[in-house]
């Protein structure tokens, strides 16, 4: 199924023919098949699946499809064309219709299982079945997998109906959502942070969905009424989708010994994440235990410089579970997401989240699902004591490289050579009680005022002289401790780089696919530019539009402060 480079890689292909020709399925071709798979794709009914690496499943084509939008900058990366978007063999491709598409592409695609731990606590119960054997892809699906200039890429359809997997649901993905996630994919990568890229949007100008949602207006924790939503296919694109549930799913039948093949494809999981996601890093001459010590060594770097990204830039994932935790190190999974706006150390987006998926208790969630994939990895060191004494201590040593990650991060944000706890704590209990932004006090600071009034526009609550004054004692510390007399410029240049200017808010989205309900994209097109240039300077216009305090009638509303579901 392979051609393993581009013919030419100056060259930029126009048609899905050529598109095609790139196809390489390492993944089907490496793994095994659930043996009770319907070989022809035809898995569209929720059901157990007991063994195997993935189950072939065709996707359900969005009736009526009309073309939103696609990331010309993605494009540009592959090697596509723009023009290629228009044509018609990929925009049924992409809206779910593999019906015609050409050798040696697939018909069908690809949906995998995984397991469920949620903080580092292994559960069963929530899958319809009760045993575990249910959770997995259940709307989404991988339909190609190639070689583009050099590297391998993934792409799969978000949206693209039923699998094994759907324990019930409709397999659909409303505009809502769809858009969320397209326009967030992005923006991440344009801020400098690993991440599931967007490929393309496409929306069914006759398919609907009912989905629980907010009035207009509520301050609803839950939401009071269904709506009728168009549905929309986004596609996302990753160099894998293997995900920390997926090695715990075979960990687990490993150890209860669920069939007698259970370790070999655990094996075979762990052996093809390598080849996916590392094989640039690790040896190929080293033995198979010491690749595990080696993967959990890069992937624990990885997933502490994520997390670290994730809160230079107020990025919150609300529901780090180890199954939207990839085992390649990037962002995966934009459900009930947000961006921290007015300075909350326990901000969560997600209504069913906790603090435990909150915004400065990140950290302490990546750990958890560190140590479940470190679990994943024993039973394939039971033989190998020492290498197993290795991996133990890579594991308990991940909230030390959290830490320098993270000390470094502030760092960083405050222009400093080395980290000054006091200097920080001090500035987040300042931040906390006059209500700062996030983004905006970061990148008002990165002009490197001498007057703390300088720093007022980005407070929620005016502070008073008191505190004003307890502002001015720390701006000139920390002018001090930057060496502001002689290095302002250069520090001012070198915060910039890391302090966005432009980063996502809710209440500015929310209007992009209010209108596209209404087959009006303009706004949508408006944000992927804005947002794909986060740290520079942009027209007055858009200063104006997108960078400013939320308005206090967003906060506390539904769908806009919150989410109960993602969609």
């Amino acid at each position: 199924m392979a051609n393993d480079s581009n013919s030419d890689l100056n060259s930029k292909i126009s048609t899905i023919e050529e598109f095609a020709k790139l196809a390489n399925y390492s993944l089907m071709d490496s793994l095994n098949v659930d043996p009770d798979a319907n070989q022809d794709g035809n898995e569209h009914q929720p059901r157990q699946v007991y063994s195997g690496h993935y189950v072939p499943v065709t996707p359900t084509p969005l009736p009526d499809p009309e073309y939103i939008a696609h990331s010309s900058t993605f494009f540009e990366e592959l090697g596509l064309d723009d023009e290629l978007v228009q044509t018609q063999g990929f925009q049924h491709i992409f809206s779910g219709d593999l019906s015609n598409a050409p050798a040696p592409m697939l018909k069908l695609g690809w949906a995998t299982g995984y397991a469920l731990s949620i903080y580092g606590t292994e559960y069963t119960q929530q899958c319809p079945f009760r045993t575990g054997n249910g959770y997995g892809d259940g709307r989404a699906m991988s339909i190609f997998e190639g070689i583009f200039k050099g590297k391998r890429w993934e792409m799969q359809l978000k949206g693209g109906g039923r699998t094994p997997y759907c324990r019930g649901g409709d397999g659909r993905a409303v505009l809502r959502s769809s858009v969320r996630e397209f326009l967030a994919q992005e923006a991440m990568h344009a801020l400098g942070i690993p991440t599931s890229r967007s490929l393309s949007l496409f929306v069914s100008k006759s398919e609907q969905v009912h989905r629980p949602w907010y009035f207009e207006g509520s301050q609803s924790n839950d939401p009071e009424t269904m709506v009728a939503n168009s549905v929309a296919i986004s596609t996302r694109v990753a160099p894998s989708f293997i995900r920390v549930g997926q090695l715990e799913l075979f960990a687990r039948r490993t150890r209860s010994n669920a069939y007698p093949t259970a370790l070999k494809e655990l094996e075979m999981l762990v052996r093809h994440a390598i080849d996916r996601e590392y094989q640039a890093e690790i040896d190929p001459a080293l033995t198979f235990p010491n690749k595990l010590v080696k993967i959990a060594q890069l992937f624990r770097d990885r997933l502490c410089s994520l997390i670290a990204d994730w809160i230079r830039v107020g990025y919150c994932q609300g529901n780090f579970n180890g199954d939207n935790c990839p085992v390649g190190g990037y962002t995966l999974d934009y459900g009930p997401f947000g961006f921290c706006e007015m300075f909350d150390p326990v901000f969560q987006p997600w209504t069913g989240g906790g603090r435990h998926f909150s915004f400065l208790n990140q950290p302490l969630a990546a750990q958890q699902n560190f140590n479940m994939f470190c679990k994943s990895l024993g039973p394939l060191l039971q033989e190998e004591p020492n290498a197993h004494e290795a991996l133990l201590q890579i594991r308990d040593e991940f909230i030390h490289v959290m830490q320098q990650k993270v000390e470094t991060m502030w760092a960083g944000k405050l222009g400093l050579e080395r980290y000054d706890s006091e200097l920080v704590e001090q500035l987040l209990t300042l931040m906390i009680n006059n209500r700062a932004d996030f983004n905006m006090f970061f990148r008002e600071l990165s002009h490197v005022p001498e007057e703390a009034s300088a720093l007022v526009g980005s407070f929620y609550k005016k502070p008073t002289q008191e505190q004003l004054d307890q502002w001015q004692q720390w701006l000139d510390q920390w002018r001090t401790a930057i060496n502001a007399d002689e290095q302002q410029t250069i520090v001012s240049h070198a915060m910039k780089q890391v302090n966005p200017k432009y980063t996502w808010r809710e209440w500015l989205v929310v209007p992009a696919y209010q209108q596209a309900e209404l087959g009006n994209y303009a706004l949508i097109k408006e944000l992927q530019e804005v947002l794909s240039n986060p740290y520079q300077e942009q027209s007055q216009e858009m200063e104006d539009k997108y960078y400013r305090l939320r308005p206090e009638e967003f906060y506390r509303m539904g769908g806009v402060s919150h989410y109960s579901c993602s969609s």
